[in-house]
C-alpha cells in the first residue's frame, strides 16, 4: 500500500480488525520512510449488478438510489441515520447474497418496503405510495387497512 503523505511503498499493517460495518477490515498502517500512519478499508470486490427497470432497461446498481428513496420516506420521521444505514446495508447484504448479475427494480422495492414496514410504519407507506404509484386516496386507504390488519394480529 503506498504511503498518501510520501509515496513510499513500503508500509508497516500494525492494526487489523473488522471495521464498523463489518463488511470490511480496518487497517492501520505505518509508513517505513515518513513513519506517518494511515488508515485503509479492505473491501471484497464484488460482482458489478445491473438493475433491470421496469421499462427493461439495464443500469448500474447504486446505493446511493435507494438511500435517497429511504431518506425521503423517513424525512421528519423518528428514525435515526444508523438506522437507515443499516436497513441499506441489510437490503444490499440479500441482494448481493442472491448471487445475480442482474436484479429487477421490484426486487429492490420490495426488500426496502418489507424492511420499512418493520422499521417505521409511515415512512413504509410513504415509500409504497410513490414505488407503487397510488393514484388516489382509496389506494392509500387500502393500503392503511391492509397495514391495520396486520399490526392487529402482532
Amino acid at each position: 500500500m503506498r504511503c498518501p503523505f510520501c509515496g513510499e511503498e513500503n508500509t508497516k499493517v500494525i492494526d487489523s480488525r473488522p471495521a464498523e460495518d463489518g463488511s470490511s477490515i480496518r487497517r492501520r498502517r505505518l509508513c517505513d520512510k515518513c513513519g506517518r500512519r494511515f488508515t485503509t478499508y479492505e473491501k471484497i470486490e464484488t460482482i458489478p449488478l445491473l438493475v433491470v427497470k421496469k421499462d427493461e432497461s439495464r443500469v448500474p446498481y447504486e446505493r446511493e438510489k435507494i438511500e435517497a428513496g429511504v431518506l425521503r420516506a423517513c424525512h421528519k420521521r423518528p428514525v435515526s441515520s444508523a438506522q437507515i444505514g443499516r436497513l441499506i446495508d441489510e437490503v444490499e447484504t440479500e441482494i448481493f447474497n442472491m448471487g445475480m448479475s442482474e436484479v429487477k427494480t421490484t426486487v429492490i422495492g420490495e426488500l426496502v418496503m418489507e424492511k420499512l414496514k418493520k422499521l417505521d410504519q409511515v415512512a413504509y407507506v410513504r415509500f409504497a405510495s410513490v414505488y407503487r404509484e397510488f393514484k388516489d386516496a382509496r389506494t392509500f386507504l387500502d393500503e392503511l387497512a391492509k397495514l391495520s390488519g396486520e399490526t392487529e394480529h402482532v
